[in-house]
């Protein structure tokens, strides 16, 4: 649970981007989200295998973790 309570001489306006920020930082919109539709159990272990496939591949296609991208300085 989220808890704001307002400083002496805090504009609304910084109130409610703290509490943005506390929201997100909390998970709560995820989870909102998340439990907005119901989803069956198959279909989250679906999704579940699938993430962990693509991070496999993932692995395997850059086993040092290290993101390499092709620029180039200058014409």
């Amino acid at each position: 649970m989220v808890k704001l309570r307002l400083r002496d001489n805090e504009k609304i306006q910084d109130a409610v981007k703290r509490f943005r920020k506390l929201v997100e930082h909390a998970g709560i919109k995820k989870e909102m989200r998340r439990r907005e539709y119901y989803e069956k159990p198959s279909e989250i272990s679906r999704r579940n295998r699938r993430r962990a496939e693509r991070r496999a591949r993932l692995a395997r296609l850059n086993p040092n973790g290290v993101i390499t991208t092709n620029t180039t300085t200058g014409p």
